[in-house]
């Protein structure tokens, strides 16, 4: 990791750094990621011979069969081998695995997995000098690629008291989701190694990575059944509606919709005269909120989960309004977005409708996979907006999507969450900063654009 800007401990200013290329910090990440996964699954298939109930057998007899096991069982905890290497759901294996946790023995698959996730943090840097340039989280980037956990920690408390959240948790969105894997697997917290795991490894995550809540939990706490019902909106709210039928018209309607549990769905008859449907869903709001399905539990849910009661809600609007077969486009803003692609990858939900498009703006949804392949996703990502990463795939991640996603992410200078992650930001970003992005999308939905010939409005409830 280099050293930050003059001024913090910097060599020379005069002396020529040569920063080393992205691609190839990349590929190392993808190899290092391959490594730990090889190694783990070699360390788990040697502790359940060395760890688990059955004897291991061997055709030399049962004395070479002992001398074989405690050969193996050496193996899994020599610092030369697979350092603390037990693995796996027997007993013994998951009680020296948990000690090893606990005091902080060093793994092997563990320790290539931190590496990986050191690299990635050290091509965001070279993306994203600003990391570097701010004194303190140099510091914190130092201390991460050192593996000082202690002082880490403590620096980044110290990012956000003299700086603020909403500044701290913006500069270091690029590296965010690498940070908190690294931090995972390097605490003394059983509980969340596993989300560490899956991030270190670009695997879906199934827990949180703070405190390793599991899905389960939060769609037991998500558990509404959800409800539609028509809102009648006031004349100012009408008038502020964008009907021009482009990328910046809707994300400006959901910044109007705002967090109080508003869904808008336009319809459209298009240049061929075919009527369509394009519906525009709002973020999180604040809090818990028991009334309605976009609060801090629902977004927890959908990132783990495709059945929320955000996306019952929304089926039960639709099935109000949208005739059987129709097209469908979906545009959402946050916890919206991933409300859209988890209806996109509804099974349930495509029998009904035809979902063309999704468009997500500021969304983890990096991790979900629409239903049917035909259908087009778009991802837009402001790279200092944290939101996105949440579900452990940073914006400037070593790891490509599949064909049918189209991502655009941009390098905004509003340094501060979470104005950043407005979608009146967002709205400004397009509008402004990134033409092609807005060119794309407004071509993808070339088909939805045309004479509005109804606008209307629905209240969602939890239950």
């Amino acid at each position: 990791m280099p050293e930050a800007a003059p001024g913090s401990g910097a060599p020379d200013a005069a002396a020529p750094v040569t920063q080393p290329d992205v691609a190839s910090l990349h590929h190392v990440c993808r190899e290092l990621a391959a490594a730990a996964d090889a190694v783990r699954e070699a360390a788990r298939y040697a502790s359940g011979l060395a760890l688990g109930p059955a004897p291991l057998r061997t055709a030399a007899g049962p004395r070479r069969a002992r001398a074989g096991r405690r050969r193996l069982l050496r193996t899994l905890l020599d610092p030369t081998g697979f350092g603390w290497g037990p693995q796996g759901r027997t007993p013994l294996a998951g009680a020296a695995w948990l000690a090893g946790v606990l005091t902080s023995r060093e793994s092997l698959a563990v320790s290539l997995a931190v590496t990986g996730l050191k690299t990635r943090i050290r091509a965001a840097a070279v993306r994203h000098p600003e990391l570097l340039a701010d004194a303190t989280t140099s510091r914190v980037l130092r201390a991460v690629d050192e593996d000082r956990h202690t002082e880490a920690a403590r620096v980044f408390r110290g990012l956000l008291t003299d700086k603020g959240a909403e500044y701290a948790l913006a500069l270091l969105a690029p590296s965010f989701a690498d940070i908190m894997a690294w931090s995972a697997l390097t605490d003394e917290n059983p509980f969340n190694d596993a989300a560490g795991w899956q991030i270190a490894t670009h695997r879906p995550l199934t827990s949180d990575f703070f405190l390793g809540t599991p899905s389960a939990v939060w769609a037991f706490l998500d558990r509404g059944s959800g409800r539609a019902e028509p809102h009648t909106p006031t004349a100012e709210l009408l008038e502020r509606i964008d009907a021009s039928g482009t990328i910046v018209g809707y994300v400006r309607n959901i910044g109007h919709l705002g967090t109080r549990g508003l869904l808008l769905v336009q319809a459209v008859a298009g240049p061929d005269g075919e009527r369509r449907f394009v519906v525009q869903l709002a973020g999180m709001g604040k809090g818990f909120n028991q009334e309605g399905p976009q609060d801090v539990v629902g977004s927890c849910n959908a990132m783990g989960s495709t059945d929320t009661a955000y996306t019952r809600a929304v089926r039960r609007a639709l099935n109000r309004l949208v005739p059987s077969g129709s097209e469908v486009a979906l545009v959402g803003h946050s916890q919206g977005g991933l409300t859209a692609m988890n209806l996109a990858a509804s099974r349930d939900f495509n029998a009904l409708y035809t979902v063309t498009h999704v468009v997500a703006i500021g969304s983890p949804i990096d991790h979900k996979r629409a239903a049917d392949p035909r259908t087009r996703v778009v991802s837009l990502v402001n790279e200092h907006d944290i939101v996105p990463s949440l579900e452990g795939r940073s914006s400037v991640s070593a790891y490509e999507l599949p064909d049918e996603f189209t991502e655009f992410t941009w390098k905004d200078d509003t340094h501060a969450f979470p104005l950043c992650h407005a979608a009146e930001r967002y709205a400004h970003n397009l509008e402004h900063d990134v033409p092609h992005a807005r060119t794309h999308v407004d071509s993808e939905l070339a088909a939805f654009r045309g004479r509005v010939t109804g606008t209307h409005l629905f209240t969602l409830h939890d239950r």
